[in-house]
Formats: structure tokens, C-alpha cells, sequence
């Protein structure tokens, strides 16, 4: 019989799928930091201040549950439904709680005159009935009307909270209007400090990586189902049909893993856009490092001073260059441990050292006028051991040595500048195109400088700033321990034509993208850790 025409699509609706398949309005929530069943979920009203506790001119106070309305009309002495999502302006008072111990004066109290907006359920953030309240964001009317809110709650009726860190978001991801890849995109929007950042978060956001996990999963739960019908209807089948699909399978799967390792390394350079490129100044003392610091800062932000050894520790300086988040430390000036009799001084020689070797880029730093009598050997053997470690860095186009010439003013025709690069060249063992030559007296080759670092910045990210990729730590694990780990038991698996356990390798390889995109049973574990980093009003 012909496996291809006894499969089915209705093979995907075996026993397993059947179990696999999770609709998320089942899902009950657990964590050591935040527990509730659908029941509470359902029952309560939170509130909380979505923008920064400190005075503005405008707070924005969000609401959301089952007791919206409620609290709307309770504000607003009105009894009428604001339409959805249109701004109205209502002046709010202490609600009526006479019955319940307020005060005559609370009773006629005037919080405040605000901009509403009413979001009808689903058609929220949350899913659930949300309003918003924009008022005047000073302390005492922010304070004001968040008490208010508060003494609406009635434990009977009509329960209503402070919001916990990122309920509103975990709100939104139980009725199904964001998976965790879309919602780990919306915290990491709101800790974008760059362009490159920003673009990256919006691709998560928007359901960039969503949509690949999920015709990953698809093409697995595919091999899953034609492992299945052989388990099903093993009788059917002869040996030699067997070892068809199970090779089919194989091929299916190595292009997936294939796939899924790229994603990672693609992943891992795109990563350095939220942690910053690290880029270390070197040099002797007194070349110019810290004053090339304060160029590219645009501000003063190390001590420029002509006696050498000023700078005696790493001073890391987080920078935006051409929306590129940039680490740059400015380290104690490398010159021969043995000729300086200062402790201080040596132990930030070692730590420059120590950091250049793990840095992204290393910017060696050089008068124009060099002494090679002075330069001293430690600077020299470092810098060669620096070159040698760019063959291996893995960027295939990136410089992890610049040699930065300071002072090019002092040089009158290009004659004495290429006379100069030949010489340091072979000096140096450098390659003449591994040199920069700069004026931190006059700016000259500064914008060129910065340029130049901008093209090794997008090569180092090995992504086009229009499609840069991150995901959180938690799925970039995920994808190693769970997707791969999968992958590697099948193989295993196969090769001692064990069917079932084969199959039982791609199960746990779709739990695993399950559990990023928080599509499966026992996805609770991991919400804890995924909504506490987010503020409280999201």
C-alpha cells in the first residue's frame, strides 16, 4: 500500500495534536509572583498610572475589567456610555461613598477636569472594557484620583486594585490579543533607546517573529502527524515504507534545524543593538583618547589633561551613534608595566588589556609625531595581538583594529602622510587601510571617522538596519534547550529505528516553540518572568 495515499490530513487530529492543542481562553495562570484562575481573572477591575510617578503636565490613568463603566459613571456623575474610542472632557469627583463612610466634604469634592477615552471590549488593549484618564500630572491630582478609584473597591461587588507589573499586558496575552513574542516586542519598545532598537522591537511587536515560529511549529506538527499514522496504523505498512517517511521526515527536519541555527546567530549579532557594540579607546598616555571620547560625545565626558596617566581606570560611555547604541570605554593609557611605579596606574593598564580583548572594535590611539623609543613593547606586542584576533573575530568585513592617527594637522602635504602609513605599517604589522587620520585640535576626519565606525557597526549587527532581529533571553534558551535539544533526539532516535521516541524528540521541539509563544499547557511557569520586568501601568 502507498503511505502517500494512505496519509490524511485527518491524521493531524491523532490523539497527540488532540492533547497539543491549547485554545488560550482555557489557560489558568500561576507564578510565585502573581497568581489567578480564569474566575478571578474575569471578576476584577485594576487601575494603575501608565505614565512616569513624577510631576508632568499630563498623568495618564488606565482602567480595565469588568467594572470600567462603573467606575466611569462614578467619577463622572453621569449615567450615560462615552462612545468608544472618541475623546470627551468631563470633570471628575470624589465618588458619591456617603454610604459607606465619606466624608460631605469628599462627597462635593472637584478632582480634577480630564480627557477621556472609552474602549468597548474587545476592541482594547486588554481585550476587556479599558478607560483611560488623562489628567494634570501633578502629584496631588495624580494621588487624588487614584484614591478615588480605590474607594470604589467593594470585595462583594465590585473588586478593583492596583495594577500588578505588567497585568495589563498579561491581560491582553490571555484573550488573545498578543502571544509572548508580541508582547516581549512591546516591553522591548519601551526600553528602545535607539533607532536600530526601535525598528527591532517593532518587528516583534508586529508579529515578526510570531508568524516564523509559527510555520516552524507548522511544519513540525506536519512530520509529527506522518510519524503518527505509521504508529497508528503500523500494520499497514512494510518496512521499506517506513524508512521512506522516516528519511522524509529527516530531510524535513534539517532544514528546519538549519533554519533555526541561522535565526540564532542572526539573533546573537542583533542582540548587541539592546546590550550596545562595545568599543574600547587604547593608546599611550596622552595621545588624545579621552579628547576623541569628548568629540564623539559631543560633550565633555572624560578629563583631557597633558599629564599622562590621568585617566587610571576604563570610564564606559554609553553613546547613540547614527541610532547605533555604542559602549565606548576610555581606558588608562597602555604603556610599559615595568617603567611606572604607581599600583593604580598598572592594575588600569592590565583591566585596558583585558577589556580591549573582549571589546567589539579597539581604536589604538597614536600621535602623528609617535617616539617608537617611548611607545613602549607591552603597547606594541598588544596591538599586534589585537591584529592577529581580527582574522579570527568572525565579521567578515569588520576592523576589530583601528589604528587612529591624533594630531594630522601637524603633517603639511599627503607626502609625509603616506611616508607615515608605510612606515607604521610595517612597524606595526598593520595594514595601511586599518588607519584613520583625525585632528582632535580642528575636527578634521571626525564626521569620517564616525562614518566609518557606523559601516562596521551595521556589519558587526549582520543585519540591514530595516530588519534587525531580537528576541528575549528566555526564547533565544528556549530555541537552544527545547527546539534543538528536539531536533537531536530524533536524529538519535532514528538511527535506532525507535519510531515512537523519534516522534516523542519533535513533540518536545513544539512544546518548546509553544512555550515562546506561550501556545501550550504549562506555559503558567514562565509569565512570572516574562510580565514582572514590565512597568506597572503596561
Amino acid at each position: 500500500m502507498n503511505l502517500l495515499k494512505h496519509f490524511h490530513k485527518a491524521s493531524i487530529t491523532s490523539a497527540y495534536i488532540q492533547r497539543e492543542v491549547t485554545s488560550t481562553s482555557q489557560r489558568n495562570f500561576s507564578s510565585s509572583s502573581f497568581s489567578f484562575n480564569k474566575t478571578v481573572f474575569q471578576q476584577s477591575t485594576i487601575y494603575a498610572l501608565s505614565t512616569a510617578p513624577s510631576r508632568a503636565a499630563i498623568a495618564v490613568i488606565r482602567v480595565s475589567g469588568p467594572a470600567t463603566l462603573s467606575i466611569y459613571k462614578a467619577l463622572t456623575r453621569s449615567q450615560s456610555i462615552p462612545k468608544h474610542r472618541q475623546s470627551t472632557v468631563r470633570k471628575l469627583y470624589h465618588p458619591d461613598i456617603s454610604g459607606r463612610g465619606g466624608t460631605i466634604q469628599e462627597n462635593k469634592q472637584i478632582l480634577d477636569e480630564s480627557l477621556l477615552l472609552y474602549f468597548k471590549s474587545p476592541r482594547s488593549f486588554t481585550g476587556e472594557d479599558v478607560l483611560e484618564l488623562h489628567v494634570h500630572g501633578g502629584t496631588a491630582v495624580v494621588n487624588g484620583v487614584l484614591k478615588a478609584i480605590q474607594s470604589l473597591h467593594d470585595p462583594d461587588s465590585t473588586p478593583v486594585r492596583y495594577a500588578e507589573h505588567g497585568e495589563f499586558s498579561k491581560r491582553a496575552f490571555q484573550n488573545g490579543k498578543f502571544d509572548l513574542t508580541e508582547v516581549e516586542g512591546i516591553n522591548d519598545l519601551i526600553h528602545a533607546d535607539t533607532e536600530t532598537q526601535r525598528i527591532s522591537a517593532l518587528t516583534s511587536m508586529q508579529g515578526g517573529n510570531k508568524k516564523l515560529f509559527q510555520s516552524w511549529r507548522t511544519e513540525i506538527v506536519n512530520d509529527v502527524a506522518l510519524l503518527t499514522t505509521v504508529i497508528d496504523f503500523g500494520e499497514d505498512h512494510d518496512v521499506d515504507e517506513v524508512g521512506l517517511l522516516f528519511d522524509r521526515v529527516d530531510s524535513s527536519i534539517r532544514v528546519l534545524q538549519h533554519d533555526v541555527e541561522q535565526y540564532l546567530k542572526k539573533v546573537t549579532r542583533s542582540q548587541i543593538l539592546l546590550d550596545g557594540i562595545k568599543v574600547i579607546l587604547l593608546g599611550p598616555p596622552n595621545a588624545g583618547k579621552s579628547s576623541l571620547l569628548n568629540l564623539i560625545a559631543n560633550e565633555d565626558k572624560a578629563i583631557v589633561s597633558d599629564v599622562a596617566g590621568t585617566t587610571r581606570d576604563a570610564i564606559d560611555v554609553p553613546l547613540d551613534i547614527n541610532g547605533y547604541k555604542v559602549v565606548v570605554g576610555d581606558t588608562a593609557g597602555i604603556r610599559d608595566s615595568m617603567k611606572s611605579s604607581n599600583a593604580i596606574e598598572v592594575e588600569g593598564i592590565k583591566r585596558a588589556k583585558l577589556k580591549s580583548a573582549d571589546a567589539h572594535m579597539n581604536l589604538m590611539i597614536l600621535p602623528v609625531d609617535v617616539d617608537f623609543d617611548t611607545l613602549g613593547q607591552e603597547l606594541i606586542e598588544h596591538l599586534k595581538s589585537l591584529n592577529e584576533k581580527e582574522k579570527e573575530n568572525g565579521y567578515d568585513s569588520v576592523r576589530k583594529l583601528t589604528v587612529i592617527l591624533n594630531k594630522s594637522d601637524l603633517l603639511r602635504s599627503e607626502k609625509k602622510k603616506s611616508e607615515l602609513l608605510n612606515t607604521l605599517s610595517r612597524k606595526l604589522s598593520v595594514a595601511e587601510d586599518q588607519f584613520k587620520f583625525i585632528s582632535c585640535l580642528t575636527g578634521d576626519g571626525i564626521t569620517e571617522l564616525i562614518d566609518y565606525l557606523t559601516a562596521n557597526f551595521k556589519d558587526i549587527t549582520w543585519t540591514d538596519s530595516r530588519d534587525p532581529i531580537t528576541i528575549s533571553k528566555r526564547a533565544r534558551d528556549i530555541l537552544t534547550n527545547d527546539v534543538l535539544y528536539g531536533f537531536e533526539e530524533f536524529y538519535r532516535f532514528k538511527e535506532m529505528d525507535d519510531i515512537v521516541l523519534a516522534t516523542e524528540g519533535l513533540k518536545h521541539s513544539i512544546e518548546g516553540i509553544g512555550k515562546i509563544t506561550g501556545e501550550t499547557v504549562g506555559v503558567e511557569e514562565i509569565l512570572g518572568v516574562v510580565f514582572s520586568s514590565f512597568c506597572i501601568g503596561k
